[in-house]
């Protein structure tokens, strides 16, 4: 395959992928049934009929499914259509990605020292804030996985500086060489 036979492929797959509803002159069907710009079904037109009515309404002739015998088409303003159409796709992104909620995890270790626990119990707090779950985890290294204990007394402190702010989803446990808790907002 040759460079130009690609970008004439690519071109016509990023054609395929926007595709918009059929207008006007774009429709290619010899008979459609038309509704009106009220929702009222206008019954089977040709074409060139549906074309004429709509352009006496002042309105756009659009093709809203293709795969229906007679194809269905409806009268009205596309630009508002699309518009609307746009408008709504935004607002369920915007209403999906606020109840995605994201996990930011903090690592501790059994000897942090006070002032890297308390940067850390700053940025958890506000993490909280923001509506994020917070991970707080410590990975052990060598032979500290034989006092667990400390651990568990690391992560009791960090919840007890979130506790105003944040309940526990799950109850620190070991999974490996790591020992970690879930932190949620409270509501």
């Amino acid at each position: 395959m040759n460079t130009s036979s690609v970008f004439i492929f690519l071109e016509v797959l990023a054609i395929a992928t926007l595709k918009d509803n059929l207008i006007n002159e774009q429709i290619k069907c010899k008979e459609v049934m038309v509704i009106g710009p009220n929702g009222e079904q206008l019954g089977i037109k040709t074409r060139q009929d549906a074309l004429t009515l709509a352009g006496y309404a002042g309105f756009d002739l659009v093709l809203m499914n293709e795969n229906s015998n007679p194809p269905v088409c409806k009268i009205m303003d596309y630009n508002k259509f699309k518009y609307e159409k746009k408008k709504k796709t935004k607002e369920a992104q915007k209403k999906q990605r606020e109840t995605q909620v994201e996990t930011k995890e903090y690592r501790l270790s059994v000897n942090i020292d006070i002032h890297d626990f308390d940067t850390r119990v700053n940025n958890a707090k506000k993490s909280l804030e923001k509506g994020n779950k917070i991970k707080a985890s410590i990975r052990f290294k060598g032979r500290q996985i034989a006092h667990p204990e400390l651990a568990r007394d690391v992560l009791d402190r960090f919840y007890e500086k979130v506790s105003n702010i944040a309940d526990i989803e799950a109850k620190p446990k070991i999974e490996g060489k790591t020992m970690f808790m879930l932190l949620t907002p409270k509501k």
